[in-house]
């Protein structure tokens, strides 16, 4: 193939997710010599991203060329696939709003970018900033693939199906394949033998199937092992008991559902109503329920940066290591036709019968020069498709409050959250929606804000 592709990277100011992902995308031959835009609206932390870039390009002497952009339209003109990675408001503000205010009326929550009132509000300051990158993208590349890495993926994946159904994307996170490494280290067996089927919605996806590939071409069934691993203790404790990770809670729904979730614990424990409850301190325990996770989190990446790039910097040789993300072999089968298959966050169009038609479900795709493939999954366990039932409502609350600009659905969707349905009264979640909707002020559109500050915008 004679031309060369052209990848925008739209938020390219997070550097080591953008080291990680172009790293990847670099390291295959036949992507080498891509043309990489990188934007972001922070000039500085974009240039750190673009001399990180180029000592990518230095150290695999490859002929990529890299260009960095502050202005969005011009990053994407051209472009053959569009990788986006950005939070709108940052760490602080506004990860920090979503957490305090909520605290005030008692509801705490563990990372808060996906599901309940954290999650609502970022898919309310996200989602308009996503339909502008399709709207830019209708412009200057119609026919570009959208590699869409942003929280919260399931609202995001559902609102630009609905309003930008042309826009070809589909949305990433590394939980499918992660968890199958993490249960295959847990029984001490070789992943590359791990045979598994795994569907649902971002974050609340299950492995339906889970087995082990035999020398004689037959497969065991792994669930037997995990249940007795972890009823006898013998799941090992660095893994179980990780301080920053805890595994206690996926093990758990694991005895009640039968089938094992793919997100982390601590995200999982405030997806549903059972795990963080008020006066119940003994269940955050047993749990082992990190509560404040995400913002900790931050917090240590934010003083870790300098660390990082003064460690890049002095490397003669920058280290290059594959992540295990999706997108450079999505990147790389698109653009070359060989195959591979991936989970990914499409529409729900026939693919898993008993969820909502168009909304966003997490299965297996098959990737080549057709594009991306979503597989159809059938139907699921019904007490699965019940929680994410819970989960999708608030999803479609969400994006219907988008779509019609009419905050009551902001509302409804706080109403119906698991988590936080079981903290709060009605009162105090319309107080909670009306504390939160002034204090994003500046990051909302104008609809979501109050009337009075609406007005002025």
């Amino acid at each position: 193939m004679t031309q060369t592709p052209k990848i925008s990277f739209i938020g390219a100011g997070s550097a080591v997710f953008m080291r990680n992902i172009v790293g990847d995308i670099l390291q295959r031959p036949d992507l080498s010599d891509a043309h990489v835009a990188l934007m972001d609206i922070d000039p500085t932390r974009l240039a750190e991203s673009e001399a990180i870039a180029n000592r990518m390009v230095e150290t695999l002497g490859c002929g990529a060329q890299v260009t960095a952009h502050t202005n969005q339209r011009e990053a994407l003109d051209g472009a053959h696939f569009v990788i986006v990675a950005f939070q709108i408001g940052g760490y602080d503000p506004c990860t920090i709003t979503d957490f305090d205010i909520p605290k005030k009326f008692g509801l705490r929550q563990t990372i808060a970018d996906t599901l309940g009132i954290g999650g609502i509000m970022r898919g309310l300051r996200t989602i308009p900033h996503l339909w502008s990158i399709c709207e830019d993208m209708m412009a200057v590349c119609p026919n570009a693939t959208m590699l869409q890495y942003v929280n919260p993926m399931a609202m995001n994946t559902w609102a630009i199906a609905r309003k930008y159904p042309q826009i070809k994307q589909v949305g990433l996170c590394h939980s499918v394949q992660g968890t199958c490494k993490e249960l295959a280290r847990d029984l001490d067996i070789d992943y590359k033998t791990i045979r598994y089927e795994c569907a649902g919605i971002n974050h609340i996806a299950f492995m339906t199937t889970f087995e082990q590939q035999m020398p004689d071409g037959t497969r065991r069934d792994l669930y037997p092992d995990l249940h007795a691993a972890y009823h006898a203790g013998k799941v090992p404790k660095e893994n179980l008991h990780n301080p920053r990770c805890p595994n206690i809670v996926r093990y758990e729904m694991m005895t009640k559902l039968g089938y094992f979730v793919t997100e982390s614990s601590e995200h999982f424990a405030e997806y549903v109503p059972w795990f963080i409850k008020d006066g119940r301190e003994d269940i955050l325990e047993r749990f082992k329920i990190p509560l404040d996770e995400y913002p900790e989190r931050c917090v240590e990446q934010i003083a870790g940066w300098a660390a990082e790039r003064e460690r890049l910097e002095s490397q003669e040789v920058m280290e290059l290591n594959e992540s295990h993300e999706y997108a450079s072999e999505i990147i790389n089968s698109i653009w070359t036709g060989t195959p591979s298959v991936i989970h990914g966050n499409v529409a729900n169009h026939g693919l898993i019968d008993n969820l909502p038609d168009g909304c966003a479900v997490e299965v297996a795709c098959l990737i080549d020069g057709n594009g991306v493939q979503p597989t159809r999954y059938g139907t699921l366990p019904p007490q699965l498709a019940a929680i994410m039932q819970s989960s999708v409502t608030v999803q479609g609350l969400v994006v219907e409050a988008l779509m019609t600009e009419d905050p009551q659905y902001i509302y409804h969707a706080a109403m119906m959250d698991p988590h936080t349905a079981a903290e709060l009264d009605l009162d105090q979640i319309w107080a909670l929606v009306d504390e939160l909707r002034a204090a994003h002020t500046e990051w909302l559109p104008g609809w979501a804000r109050p009337a009075e500050t609406a007005k002025v915008a």
